[in-house]
């Protein structure tokens, strides 16, 4: 029997990993349909129907259909973990969202936007980019000092969120080797129950 949850994502994505890492971590049954974002599937009308803004992911669970990775990840939380990965409580939900916000912003732009030129060789300088990235993870190294995830002492939405473009920030010519506190809370990520690795993305994809 087919899934009813649907997953549309490109295997190279950031946003795209945190949602299907997220559904392992609460072991839903899922199915990945790619979308090969080099031949711009993720603009064809089909794909249009389901996100007029073009971006992966998307995801399907029964009759509902819903974008935005960060947007997703929340949802599932309601539905499926009942506050298990997302505090109920005013303060502990303030401090969740905040990082979501980071996710959508510095990690965006930063990490995320430095490895994209080089993923796709853009003519682009990732200097910027690679600033924005530093200026993040010296703030999460601080936060990581004094507990073992982003928001305490369990793994919640905002780890989720950042893991994949923290992981992957190398292939974006930002190094990890300064922040060890970051090094490790990777390694507590990837020794949860139901983790799933990102691929390393080949560079050049473009070329």
């Amino acid at each position: 029997m087919t899934p009813s949850i649907q997953l549309y994502r490109s295997a190279i994505s950031g946003h795209c990993h945190r949602v299907e890492l997220f559904l392992s971590l609460l072991g839903l049954p899922f199915e990945t349909i790619d979308v090969d974002l080099l031949q711009k599937e993720h603009k064809a009308p089909a794909f249009l129907t389901m996100n007029p803004l073009g971006q992966v992911p998307v995801l399907r669970d029964g009759d509902l259909t819903l974008s935005d990775s960060n947007a997703i990840l929340v949802y599932l939380e309601a539905r499926y973990a009942a506050g298990q990965w997302l505090p109920r409580d005013p303060v502990g939900a303030a401090r969740v969202q905040r990082w979501l916000s980071l996710a959508a912003g510095p990690l965006a732009f930063g990490p995320s936007a430095a490895r994209v030129v080089q993923l796709f060789r853009l003519p682009t300088d990732p200097t910027d980019a690679i600033t924005r990235a530093e200026g993040l993870f010296r703030f999460m190294e601080a936060e990581l000092g004094h507990a073992p995830f982003l928001v305490g002492e369990r793994a919640t939405l905002a780890d989720v969120a950042h893991y994949a473009y923290v992981a992957r920030a190398p292939e974006g010519l930002v190094s990890l080797q300064p922040y060890p506190a970051i090094r490790a809370w990777l390694q507590r990520i990837e020794a949860l129950q139901g983790f799933v690795p990102m691929i390393k993305s080949p560079i050049g994809l473009a070329a």
